[in-house]
């Protein structure tokens, strides 16, 4: 059985595995330290660590200011308030001026669970996205979000990378992280699975269903939905006969429009985008609001049977 783990568990631990060979690491939460874990950081470093209480935008600015001083800023909060609250400090002082501020926030998508609608955040990764500068990652698993901190602290520049409250399965025989690549989980050839985040096991879970139908799958694990490995994509549209884009998250401005968007343009294919359809989240058992915005194995595989029946 694969290993269950908190992505947020092991985002603190890298940040103190970081702070320990590296004197130039900053870390800034907006009192949410225990549960982001960036209170493990702050435990060992208290120097260099700072709670700014709930004042993301003056965290947010903040940080700029300490990278650009020459530190690497790790800044960290739930989902919803550090890119709704803060995306103009984001965009206009930490972006505009590309500066090595790191933006790791917790808690996003519907499986927050009870927390509700108010602290779901669905949209986060179309309002990071549009911003030129930032990378934004959505890793799978424990392991892929220690390998994207430390991608993170090691490329200069701002990132947002996306963390979930729940723990997460491990993904089995994953390849390394490389930012701007997917990685390829297992192959077939009807028709190609693009997931990122909470969804990756969704699509792995789909696969060996669709297997039992006949239908060959590749899944893709595409945590860098920017920079997107375009010609993954390419390969998978001229390759496959459609491709089934998983993410937990609006279907406006993901990883689904990503993909579509250079779909479009430079090699057009059939799809379907599993995604949050113009709703708002709400309170609920994460397992339950998963089947309620059809974000399913059963959802993964009846998109997949109708492209490959074509």
């Amino acid at each position: 059985m694969a290993e269950m783990l908190y992505q947020r568990d092991v985002y603190g631990q890298t940040l103190v595995e970081i702070g320990r060979r590296s004197s130039g690491l900053v870390v800034c939460d907006a009192d949410l330290s225990g549960s982001t874990r960036t209170a493990l950081f702050g435990k060992e470093f208290p120097g260099r660590f700072f709670n700014f209480g709930v004042a993301e935008q003056n965290m947010m600015a903040t940080a700029a200011g300490l990278a650009s001083c020459g530190n690497v800023v790790f800044a960290s909060t739930f989902a919803m308030f550090a890119t709704g609250r803060a995306w103009e400090q984001i965009r206009n002082t930490i972006c505009y001026s590309c500066l090595d501020v790191k933006v790791v926030a917790t808690h996003a998508g519907i499986t927050v669970g009870p927390d509700g609608a108010s602290h779901q955040a669905l949209e986060d990764i179309a309002i990071m996205r549009v911003i030129p500068n930032i990378r934004v990652i959505v890793p799978c698993d424990g392991p892929e979000t220690r390998e994207a901190v430390l991608t993170a602290f090691e490329t200069p520049g701002p990132f947002y990378i996306r963390l979930g409250r729940a723990k997460v399965p491990t993904i089995e025989n994953r390849g390394s992280f490389v930012l701007g690549k997917g990685n390829v989980l297992a192959d077939g050839k009807d028709v190609t699975l693009i997931a990122c985040g909470v969804m990756v096991a969704e699509a792995v879970t789909a696969r060996e269903e669709l297997a039992k139908k006949g239908i060959s799958t590749r899944v893709i694990d595409m945590a860098s939905v920017k920079p997107l490995d375009e010609e993954m994509v390419r390969s998978a549209a001229a390759s496959t006969k459609g491709l089934v884009l998983c993410e937990e998250h609006s279907v406006t401005g993901g990883l689904g429009s990503a993909v579509a968007e250079f779909i479009a343009e430079n090699c057009p294919a059939r799809m379907v985008r599993i995604g949050v359809r113009n709703r708002f989240g709400q309170s609920g058992d994460e397992a339950d609001l998963l089947k309620e915005y059809h974000l399913t194995v059963a959802d993964i595989v009846a998109a997949a049977e109708c492209l490959a029946s074509k």
